[in-house]
């Protein structure tokens, strides 16, 4: 509180006593008026309201102080009286000196603004035109700029980012999606109305030419483009509200930054993991062309289910109940006698309200089948799938790069992945004191393992875990059980160290009678998988296959906290938009 309101309240109170009071355990120094029934907290304020009398009057008042615990009040001590006028006078002299310093901050801001301005209106004059006499510009991409250097471009692209240095001279920093470029702009160049007015975002075109930047200097590539023309294409908006870097910032809730989806992709850590996530799709379809699988696009909207109905989709289809695909597994099994080994990279959809930072209600899901493997083959090639996935992203020096900004600890995978059965998982959690959630106890045969623990295994272990051989009745129907052990199941899940489970597989039953045991079991009417039955009868065979999520992948490659910063524009429950 002020002086000034200090003393307007002081004249308030009655001071036929000329005494101040102030009660340091129910006083306020806010609402206090200085009165034994409204005192004010601190002996700071009462001095502060004597100060803001007339100075006549300041010799006959005091101030009467009540401490915490006692009954009644008593006079302030001329030590503490003393102290107390000390600090009233350093916070008036600091006042002061801050009241100063606004004042000089404000005529130094006035000026600089009536300067900007100044040259705001100057700049409306200057208008550039492109020199005839130059050679004609060629238009590349930034990612062709290497082998431009010394010939004269035209470089289109988004202002990444720009810095102004003196009168003469700005660095802008170009983005077009295939690289950055540092541009410097002189003289003439800096005058006009638009490079006084440039935003970060807008787009822009500059013609010039690519020089490495001397010894010593850094910039993109090791190069900048030395410009000798630029037009503004469109500029984005400036000013504190509007502006690009005004709508979220680094530390900004996730929420925000997934409501503004579409321009966080435009920086560069993001961008860099959509890059490396359209090498991995493209290295999944060329991993199995190498092994002669054929690409098939199956439906995405169905009538039966795969992974349990309580996560389906359901929608009206002109008239008829109808989900969108919770994995297209049974259709690809159907591919298997016309087309041999197939695959499909396909959007997937699950009714899950499940807001761990793995799960997606959309997700891109990379599935194969295979006739005539069993069990370990299918682990084998699964294996083997991650490998060479792994090994022809990071053959790529571009991808290669982005992964080491992005996980600086990665390192392709080498040694063989661990085989665990189920069992000895489980016996694995208990001999590490790792309990059950909801009740504190050992784990036993038969519980699904939730995700906390198996990660915790995972991450201790650090290395991938191949865990096979589940319990039936927690996994899916279709999947047959072991010859060995007919509690457990022809089934596996690939566990990644700081992700978990990445990929779900297993053998498939391909007896008709096992597999209408296992409709009866799960309480699913037979009849609307007529066609996935009809290959039990039209020439049955052994075979296996799996399902991989992408966006789970990719956050184990670039070690992304969670899977949702791992696709384009992620959907969970809460979120469906952009």
């Amino acid at each position: 509180m002020t002086s000034d309101v200090l003393a307007s309240k002081t004249a308030q109170m009655s001071i036929e006593e000329n005494i101040i009071f102030v009660d340091e355990a129910a006083g306020s120094d806010e609402s206090g008026l200085g009165t034994k029934s409204a005192p004010y907290k601190t002996p700071l304020a009462a001095v502060a309201a004597i100060a803001g009398m007339p100075e006549e009057k300041q010799a006959s008042f005091k101030i009467h102080v009540k401490k915490a615990g006692d009954e009644e009040y008593g006079e302030i001590t001329a030590t503490a009286l003393k102290k107390t006028k000390k600090a009233h006078e350093n916070a008036v002299k600091k006042a002061k000196k801050q009241a100063e310093q606004t004042a000089k901050d404000k005529s130094a801001n006035d000026a600089k603004a009536a300067e900007e301005q100044q040259r705001i209106d100057e700049s409306k004059g200057v208008v550039l035109t492109e020199d005839p006499s130059l050679p004609k510009a060629k238009t590349i991409r930034i990612s062709e700029s290497v082998e431009n250097r010394n010939t004269r471009v035209r470089v289109s692209g988004w202002v990444s980012s720009l810095r102004v240095q003196g009168k003469s001279m700005m660095f802008v920093v170009l983005r077009d999606g295939t690289g950055f470029l540092q541009c410097v702009l002189t003289d003439k160049l800096c005058h006009t109305y638009d490079a006084a007015t440039l935003t970060q975002e807008s787009t822009i075109a500059i013609n010039g030419e690519i020089k490495e930047v001397p010894q010593g200097k850094n910039a993109p590539d090791g190069h900048e483009l030395v410009a000798d023309f630029w037009e503004v294409i469109g500029k984005a908006p400036g000013g504190d509200d509007d502006a690009y870097g005004s709508r979220f910032n680094v530390d900004s809730d996730p929420s925000v930054l997934y409501h503004q989806r579409h321009l966080v992709i435009r920086g560069e850590t993001a961008s860099s993991v959509l890059k490396v996530r359209a090498r991995v799709l493209r290295a999944f379809r060329d991993h199995f062309d190498g092994v002669g699988y054929t690409e098939v696009t199956p439906p995405a909207m169905v009538q039966t289910q795969v992974e349990g109905g309580s996560t389906l989709f359901s929608l009206n289809y002109y008239g008829e109940n109808a989900y969108l695909t919770q994995s297209s597994q049974l259709y690809l099994e159907t591919c298997l006698p016309a087309l041999g080994g197939v695959y499909t990279t396909a959007e997937s959809f699950r009714a899950e309200n499940s807001h761990t930072r793995r799960h997606l209600s959309e997700y891109t899901h990379c599935e194969a089948e295979v006739p005539f493997i069993d069990f370990e083959e299918l682990l084998t090639r699964t294996e083997a799938m991650i490998k060479d996935v792994v090994n022809r992203v990071w053959a790529e020096p571009t991808t290669r790069a982005m992964i080491q900004k992005l996980n600086p600890d990665f390192k392709p995978i080498t040694e063989p992945f661990v085989r665990m059965r189920y069992a000895d998982a489980i016996t694995w959690l208990n001999e590490h004191g790792i309990k059950r959630q909801e009740d504190g106890k050992d784990f036993e045969f038969g519980d699904d393992i939730p995700e906390a623990p198996e990660r915790k295994m995972t991450d201790a272990i650090n290395k991938p875990i191949l865990l096979t051989n589940f319990p039936g009745p927690i996994k899916a129907f279709y999947m047959p059980a072991t010859k060995e052990d007919p509690r457990v199941t022809e089934s596996f899940d690939l566990l990644m160290p700081g992700v978990g489970e990445i990929v779900g597989g297993s053998m498939r039953i391909f007896n008709y009678d096992h597999l209408m045991a296992a409709f009866k079991r799960e309480g699913l009417d037979p009849a609307p998988y007529y066609w996935y039955l009809d290959q039990c009868k039209y020439g049955a065979c052994p075979h296996g296959g799996f399902g991989l999520g992408i966006e789970r992948f990719v956050a184990w490659l670039t070690n992304r906290y969670t899977v949702r910063d791992c696709c384009l524009y992620p959907r969970f429950p809460g979120r469906c938009l952009p």
